[in-house]
This record gives structure tokens, sequence and C-alpha cells, in this order.
């Protein structure tokens, strides 16, 4: 049995992690690149993104390390984490009363063998009004989230209409499938 290490300090991918049963130590590295070539797919972003935070970690023998990343598209268009409360609402207005995709990709890798795979969920809001976005974005400060949302927060309560996919990528980590890579890994 390898030593589990989760190479984020994602609350929500931390809290699904050890939904697994899983021990695992939590190590992070600060300002890790996470640029990607601008002709890259935008299917293929969240897999390139995890695989450059892997490569950027040393592990031992003992050590199998879990990376991810999780992005959300709407069209082509790759929304990120929001600087600010202006950007958090525009996103939320661009994502009212469409359907989006949210993609979340993983490299789990050993000294041995490294193991890449993306999951994607489709999104469906519902028409959200001025009021609903500006009390989500002053309530509860999405700056630390893809897309200015978490599908397990209020907005996700009220907004999200219709879901084709993994309900844990969207909260930013496809427990099942890492659970399935484990089990080829080790």
């Amino acid at each position: 049995m390898k030593k589990v290490i989760l190479a984020s300090n994602s609350p929500r991918r931390k809290e699904l992690l050890k939904g697994l049963d899983i021990d695992f130590e939590v190590r992070v590295l600060k300002d890790i690149d996470e640029s990607y070539p601008s002709d890259l797919p935008t299917v293929q972003i969240a897999e390139y993104i995890s695989g450059k935070k892997a490569a950027a970690y040393t592990i031992a023998d003992d050590e199998l390390l879990i990376t991810a990343d999780t992005i959300v598209v709407l069209g082509n268009e790759v929304m990120g984490k929001p600087v600010d409360e202006e950007v958090a609402k525009r996103m939320l207005r661009e994502l009212s009363g469409k359907t989006h995709q949210v993609i979340t990709g993983c490299c789990i890798k050993t000294t041995q063998k490294e193991k890449h795979f993306s999951v994607t969920t489709d999104v469906t809001f519902k028409e959200l009004t001025d009021e609903e976005i500006n009390y989500y974005v002053t309530t509860y400060k999405p700056f630390d989230k893809a897309g200015s949302y978490g599908i397990q927060e209020w907005i996700g309560y009220i907004g999200v209409t219709g879901l084709n996919g993994s309900y844990f990528n969207v909260v930013g980590f496809p427990v099942q499938r890492v659970y399935e890579a484990l089990q080829e890994m080790l």
C-alpha cells in the first residue's frame, strides 16, 4: 500500500477523498504555473493543468500523488476563478439560463507510473435574477471557485435545473472516477 498524497488545499477535495475511507495527507506547493497553450482544446485544459501540477512534485517510491484542476466552460470560453466581485457577478450572468460544462482533470502518479483523465458534467442554470446573483456573491464570496459558484451552496440549491454527469465532479473532484483510477494504480 502506498502513502496517498493529495496535492490540493481545496476543502471540498479533502472532504470527498476522506469519504473514500482512504488515509492521506495534504501536500501543497505554492506558485505552480497553471498556464496552458492558447491552442489547447478546452476539453484538455484541466487534464493538462493537473499534469503540470503533478510534474512539480517529487515523490518517494512508497507514495502516490493525486492532483486535480477544475474549469468551467461556456461555449468556448474558459471561466476560471473570479478576481473580484464584479467579475464573479458577470460570470454568473453569463451562465444564467444556459448549460455549461464543468471539467475536472486529474493525475494520479507514483514513481513508476502516471494516469491522467478528465470528467465532464453538463450543468444547466435557470435564469438568475440580479438580486439572486448579488445575494450569492455578497454572501458566499465564491472567489476560490471556477465559474464563480459552488453547486453545493445556495446558488446550486436555487439555480441548478439540470445536471448530466457527476455531481461530485461539479463540486470539484470526480471521486467515483478517482476511486476507479486508484484501484487500477494499486
